[in-house]
């Protein structure tokens, strides 16, 4: 059994065939999508983090709103870029969300992707310190970030309060009871796999990650979640972690898959993307039968207990509740993932 999700990157443009002309666009169709795959019977709605592009950014107010909306869907991002963030404000912000949607918040958070503009958390505030680097900047403000969801009191209250404090140092409120347990690390590579682990996140494991060995991108994830497993263990960490990982997963049922995915989806790539060279996963599209027997191999997959399925977000909610409807009701279930 897998816990089947969609993640959407929230791409917008007035290119001709885009159904998200506007941010607007984008932002009302992912909660409506969200609406219709809870109705479907998915677990679980992503979104993409990226800032100074036509994407979707400031994660907490869509969070907030798709969790006014549904009832039993986890809501979750992949991810947020912790460089960009200022963990006190953002703390109350996903305590906000989380209380909204009644405790269903899942937070990937990392240290970021390649972005659209030269040392972009710059602009916002944040500088790494001497001698970091701004991956180690990202994953400082992370580390801020868990302890404070763990809700113990750190400030001292004023002595002369506007309103009555309740004994002892306060915390950041409003806390999300159980948040801290539902935090994600986006990880690129087996290091960062095992650092999630010791620090007691689930982990996101994506489309891509560093080409540590040369072996096809579905055997070094399902290295790279193997080896997570055993850091967890390690660390003496009591509950059952969770492993997602994400795929481009469309099943040819029609002659609109046909006409946008029936192209085969390829192998794998290799690329540089921030200095390190990475191997990119393939996309899959294909009748249901091959479709299945495509997956049935897939190490990567098999490893994990979350799909996340990349979603064409410009291509409308209608089509996008179809893409899912045809993996949950012809796929998942021959591969016992239902």
């Amino acid at each position: 059994m897998k816990k089947i999700g969609f993640l959407s990157f929230g791409h917008w443009s007035d290119a001709h065939g885009s159904a998200t002309r506007s941010a607007s666009d984008v932002l009302l169709q992912s909660i409506d999508l969200a609406v219709a795959a809870e109705e479907l019977g998915a677990d679980g709605a992503y979104y993409r983090v990226h800032h100074f592009a036509q994407q979707l950014a400031s994660p907490f107010p869509l969070l907030a709103a798709v969790g006014a909306k549904t009832r039993t869907i986890e809501i979750g991002t992949g991810v947020i870029d912790m460089r960009y963030e200022n963990p006190f404000y953002m703390t109350e912000n996903a305590g906000a969300a989380d209380l909204i949607a009644g405790g269903r918040l899942q937070l990937g958070i990392s240290r970021g992707s390649p972005e659209q503009v030269i040392e972009g958390w710059r602009y916002f505030g944040y500088a790494p310190a001497a001698g970091e680097s701004d991956a180690d900047m990202g994953r400082r403000h992370s580390e801020l970030f868990l302890r404070l969801l763990q809700g113990e009191g750190f400030a001292r209250p004023s002595p002369q309060p506007m309103f009555p404090n309740p004994p002892g140092l306060l915390r950041l409120e409003p806390h999300a009871e159980g948040l801290r347990e539902r935090i994600w690390w986006g990880s690129a590579s087996n290091a960062t796999a095992v650092w999630a682990a010791q620090m007691g996140m689930n982990l996101q494991s994506s489309t891509l990650k560093a080409d540590e060995s040369g072996e096809p991108f579905h055997v070094q994830q399902a290295k790279q979640i193997r080896a997570y497993r055993e850091a967890w263990k390690a660390a003496g960490h009591t509950r059952t972690p969770r492993v997602s990982v994400s795929r481009s997963i469309f099943a040819l049922t029609d002659d609109r898959d046909r006409a946008y995915f029936g192209r085969d989806g390829g192998g794998d790539q290799i690329g540089v993307i921030d200095n390190m060279r990475a191997v990119f996963g393939r996309s899959y599209a294909a009748e249901p039968e091959r479709l299945i027997e495509q997956l049935r191999a897939d190490e990567g997959v098999a490893e994990a207990d979350t799909l996340l399925l990349t979603v064409p977000n410009q291509l409308g909610v209608d089509y996008n509740t179809h893409v899912l409807e045809n993996i949950l009701r012809h796929i998942a279930p021959a591969l016992g993932w239902r």
